[in-house]
């Protein structure tokens, strides 16, 4: 059984949407991060980094969401959670998820977590510095909204991998955005999202997790 150390709305989201997608056993560990469980020598003898999450699989140790994914779509190649290895299709996989850990992810953060990206914690340092985060941000949604513009359901075509979900994750982080400059605003990826929102894994993840509709 896999075990995934997890705070609702975190990074956890994506290999916990991912366990429900495929459909085996697992348990949550949740992690008591609002009062430094994440920095506990127990929780950084399996991440030295202190962030959520961790997968346990068997004597397996592993951190970093798209690790995590990757080896949960290697392991359970009958869910179609990623193209066959080898082909064009994957290395797009590759491509995307390349993107959507490296682009909006760390402006996301940047977003939410200011302070951590300043010297200057002065109110006007920081709103500059999170303003400017949204509008990264945005610039790289605008990028993932044209790769849906041909009426893609999905980021690689017509079937549904472990990037979406991913980009689900993250488009979701993005609902505290400026009012009508959300991801959620955008012409392609908004339907997405919301197509994601009525998907039964998203639902149950979601529920789950305890989080409060609008889900984005």
């Amino acid at each position: 059984m896999y075990l995934l150390h997890h705070f609702p709305g975190t990074a956890a989201m994506a290999p916990h949407l991912l366990l429900r997608h495929i459909g085996v056993p697992f348990r949550l560990e949740a992690i008591d991060r609002e009062n430094g469980g994440h920095k506990r020598p127990e929780y950084l003898a399996l991440n030295p980094s202190g962030r959520i999450p961790v997968l346990i699989d068997g004597d397996l140790v592993l951190f970093e969401t798209a690790a995590i994914c990757l080896h949960l779509a290697d392991r359970h190649p009958e869910a179609k959670l990623a193209p066959a290895l080898g082909t064009p299709q994957r290395a797009e996989l590759y491509k995307w998820l390349m993107f959507l850990t490296n682009s909006p992810q760390p402006d996301l953060v940047a977003f939410y977590y200011t302070d951590r990206f300043t010297v200057d914690h002065g109110e006007t340092a920081l709103a500059a510095c999170r303003a400017a985060a949204e509008k990264r941000c945005m610039d790289w949604f605008h990028i993932l909204d044209q790769q849906l513009a041909d009426g893609r359901p999905y980021l690689l075509g017509a079937d549904l991998t472990l990037v979406d979900y991913y980009l689900f994750m993250l488009g979701r982080w993005g609902r505290n955005f400026t009012p009508g400059q959300c991801p959620r605003d955008l012409p392609h990826l908004g339907p997405f999202l919301q197509r994601m929102c009525r998907h039964p894994v998203v639902a149950a993840t979601c529920e789950a997790e305890g989080l409060a509709a609008p889900w984005v």
